[in-house]
């Protein structure tokens, strides 16, 4: 099983079955970023366009804005590439490819930061999960309304799971989350997205991994209805 998610402590960046990295919030260790569990058999293949990462190598402009749509409002994330060269390529291909239609924030911390990048079909989360990108070192902190790549305790684990830091967690600087961007227009829009589910399963209420990249929306909108969700991701010309 392969998550990428903030773990309880510093202590546990590894737990059993799970290749993930740790990260703590101020004194008290508070969980990180997921992302993709353990592949199961493969889904029959999508129909959309995106069911090949392999097309979607274009080269990030040195700077470039995505408008975010969602069901609390509106915000806009700026993204730098000479931040995280790799993460922008990935984060601008995404965006402009509509990956992020009807994608649910659904692991939200209150004061750490919120997490989504799960498609919604799980056909297309399928081929998604293992189209990882290479490091990036990190040049930028992870300081309140900054875009990072959620990722695992392994080398290179990026895919398609970010997360918005609420807050000024520079202790995950160390730990190789590199950010890309930031928001610039509608963090007040940011700070009301859903938090009362908390941490995912096992550790907390929240949404489990492995059945959402299995199940989907479905299982999103069946078992956590008050999750909010990007109705679009724009690019700002």
């Amino acid at each position: 099983m392969n998550r990428r998610f903030l773990l309880p402590s510093l202590a546990a960046a590894l737990v059993a079955g799970l290749s993930s990295s740790a990260f703590a919030q101020s004194a008290a260790a508070t969980p990180a970023p997921d992302a993709k569990p353990a592949a199961p058999a493969a889904p029959a293949a999508p129909s959309a366009s995106l069911d090949d990462p392999s097309k979607f190598k274009e080269k990030a402009p040195d700077s470039f804005k995505v408008k975010f749509d969602t069901s609390v409002g509106s915000f806009t994330i700026e993204v730098t590439r000479a931040l995280s060269p790799n993460g922008a390529d990935r984060f601008f291909n995404l965006a402009k490819n509509g990956f992020f239609t009807d994608v649910a924030f659904f692991r939200v911390i209150e004061g750490f930061m919120c997490q989504f990048g799960i498609h919604g079909d799980p056909k297309i989360a399928y081929v998604w999960r293992t189209a990882n990108i290479q490091d990036d070192p990190v040049k930028a902190s992870n300081t309140r309304g900054m875009v990072t790549f959620a990722k695992t305790g392994l080398p290179n684990s990026r895919s398609t799971q970010f997360f918005i830091n609420f807050g000024d967690n520079t202790q995950l600087d160390e730990m190789g989350f590199s950010p890309f961007g930031k928001v610039t227009e509608g963090m007040d829009v940011v700070d009301k997205i859903y938090k009362g589910y908390g941490e995912g399963a096992p550790r907390g209420n929240g949404p489990d991994q492995m059945r959402a990249q299995t199940e989907g929306n479905a299982y999103f909108k069946k078992e956590f209805p008050k999750l909010d969700y990007i109705k679009s991701a724009t690019l700002v010309k």
